[in-house]
């Protein structure tokens, strides 16, 4: 068992180089987040977009990070700030696109929205609108695996407040007992709503909360895509090895509200301006251009050809047709003639 300092935060006692295409898919992922939910923002003040929409800015280091490090076939769940894993994961943002606006071609027919987009072609298994809800479904999913040996390993993702519902507690008990291939990731970014950590629990540091169940758990700098891409790979290791799960807090921030109709007030200008400064972005350029991986011209074309992406995504959803309204009776339940369902 390591030390506490050790697990307090992925160190750089543990060096490791990365390979120039690694660090070009950082880039490039993050990036394409960035500016998909820059534009989405802007959309739904346009009220193009509506409804619920929880925005990823500042967190796509967590993404990013951890798909580095994971193996193809592996699974993802998350809560409801769910539009940059599908996007890192490699959905075209199109599809994502369409469904914030609720359109037919959206990855989930336009009936999910910001909150609920799903696409089992890059084993996103979803995200969930209810608080902690999708917990015991990423055990149930890691089970699955382990069930059938199929070596893979599901990541679960939750936000801070997720940690204050009893389903988070449940499923590290069974997820240890059983040692269930899945790793637990808590998004601290620093606020559940608009409460911060401090004023909701006598636990500060969130990592501990595993150790109540002895579960190997650690702190991880999240705005450090290098951290997070070895924290995860070290627990995914101990999950194929049959050891079981690993809970990882990534201390990250998001630069917006908790949603679009969050003006933030609880924070100073300060705080938000001491984490941007840690962009994980930021970084991964800085490190690019230092080892001369690319040129700054790359890199601005790069970006060019993202946004032009953007904005064929945008073209695409303005285009496309809402979906009929039958299809409220459709994907509802799994016997296509089920026979309780009125019309």
């Amino acid at each position: 068992m390591a030390s506490t300092k050790e697990k307090k935060t992925n160190t750089a006692a543990k060096k490791q180089e990365f390979s120039k295409e690694t660090y070009m898919f950082w880039f490039e992922s993050m990036l394409l987040m960035r500016r998909f939910e820059e534009k989405a923002g802007q959309l739904y003040g346009q009220q193009k977009i509506r409804g619920f929409c929880h925005l990823y800015i500042g967190q796509e280091a967590c993404a990013s990070g951890a798909i580095s490090a994971l193996q193809k076939g592996d699974k993802y769940i998350t809560a409801y700030r769910d539009h940059g894993h599908p996007l890192a994961l490699g959905t075209d943002p199109k599809y994502v696109m369409a469904e914030l606006y609720g359109k037919a071609t959206g990855v989930s027919k336009g009936k999910g929205g910001s909150m609920h987009i799903f696409d089992k072609e890059v084993n996103f298994m979803g995200g969930h609108g209810i608080v902690g809800a999708q917990i015991p479904l990423g055990v149930g999913i890691g089970f699955a695996e382990m069930y059938n040996k199929t070596g893979k390993l599901c990541i679960c993702y939750m936000g801070d407040g997720a940690t204050r519902q009893g389903a988070f507690h449940e499923s590290l008990n069974l997820a240890m007992f059983y040692k269930v291939p899945v790793i637990f990731v808590i998004e601290n970014n620093g606020y559940a709503m608009g409460t911060s950590v401090q004023r909701t629990s006598n636990v500060h540091e969130l990592y501990q909360l595993g150790e109540s169940y002895d579960m190997p758990s650690k702190a991880v700098d999240a705005m450090n895509v290098e951290e997070v891409h070895l924290a995860v790979e070290e627990a995914a290791d101990r999950a194929r090895k049959g050891e079981g799960p690993t809970l990882l807090e990534f201390r990250t921030y998001r630069y917006k509200g908790h949603s679009m109709s969050d003006p933030a007030k609880y924070r100073t200008k300060e705080e938000v301006e001491g984490y941007k400064k840690k962009d994980p972005i930021e970084q991964v350029r800085d490190t690019i251009l230092k080892k001369k991986l690319a040129t700054e011209a790359d890199l601005k074309k790069i970006d060019d050809q993202i946004k032009q992406k953007v904005a064929e995504s945008v073209k695409f959803a303005e285009e496309s047709e809402f979906p009929a309204p039958e299809e409220a009776y459709k994907d509802v339940y799994v016997q296509e003639d089920y026979p309780f369902l009125m019309e």
